[in-house]
C-alpha cells in the first residue's frame, strides 16, 4: 500500500515516509500542499536559487494549514 506523501514544513522537500525531513531534519510535516517541482541540478538550476535548494529532489511549490 502506498503511503500519503507529505512535504516538510520548512523547507519543502516532499517523502512518501519517514519522521524526520533528510533534507533539513525537520520534524513538522503537512499533508496539504499544491504543485510539485523536481530539482535535478540544484547548482546549475535557477529555480532552485530562488527556492533555496540545495539537494536534487521533489519540492511542494504552495503549502497550506
Amino acid at each position: 500500500m502506498v503511503g500519503k506523501e507529505k512535504a516538510c514544513r520548512e523547507c519543502r522537500f516532499v517523502i512518501e515516509e519517514g519522521e524526520n525531513c533528510p533534507t533539513c531534519n525537520s520534524t513538522s510535516f503537512t499533508t496539504f500542499w499544491r504543485g510539485f517541482v523536481v530539482i535535478i541540478d540544484p547548482e546549475n538550476s535557477t529555480l532552485a536559487k530562488k527556492m533555496g535548494v540545495e539537494k536534487p529532489g521533489k519540492y511542494a511549490l504552495r503549502l497550506s494549514r
